[in-house]
């Protein structure tokens, strides 16, 4: 991995990890942007309008997320991987079905996404705040509040009865 010198007073051999970690991250939230994009493209139904607006919701707050998360792992002295080829190897979410039109389906299909998303963002504030960077938890963190609200949003339109 490329690093860049900088004044930075974290330790390099903490700096090397979380710049790990942040890419990982990284690749999920670029991840989790298109597959928002996919049902909002795709989704059909009598909820469309509605559903519509929200996967366009999720993608905004998931394109924030990318710029926090990629811009801090230049921070650090690294290099931020958001590539698509980056991406496709190194995302853990689920993927979306190009295949799904109705509206329950892109719904399931986006709050799998966003649990695994959440979960692993979960993981990096605990890591990070063991490599003694609490400026990087405090980013997963603010990412953490954001993704379980979008979660939230999404899973209503499955736990309602019809």
């Amino acid at each position: 991995m490329k690093s860049y010198p900088t004044k930075n007073d974290l330790p390099e051999k903490a700096r090397k990890p979380l710049v790990e970690l942040l890419n990982a991250n990284l690749a999920n939230a670029i991840d989790l942007m298109l597959q928002s994009k996919q049902a909002h493209w795709n989704v059909k139904g009598p909820d469309f309008i509605q559903l519509h607006e929200l996967f366009d919701q999720v993608y905004a707050e998931a394109a924030a997320w990318v710029d926090l998360i990629a811009e801090r792992a230049v921070i650090l002295g690294g290099v931020a991987e958001g590539s698509l080829q980056t991406v496709v190897k190194k995302s853990k979410l689920p993927p979306h079905g190009l295949e799904l039109t109705n509206g329950k389906e892109h719904v399931d299909a986006l709050s799998q996404a966003l649990s695994a998303f959440g979960s692993s963002i979960r993981a990096a504030i605990k890591t990070s705040e063991e490599h003694g960077d609490a400026d990087t938890a405090d980013l997963f963190t603010e990412v953490s509040r954001g993704s379980d609200k979008m979660l939230w949003f999404v899973e209503a339109h499955l736990q309602a009865d019809r």
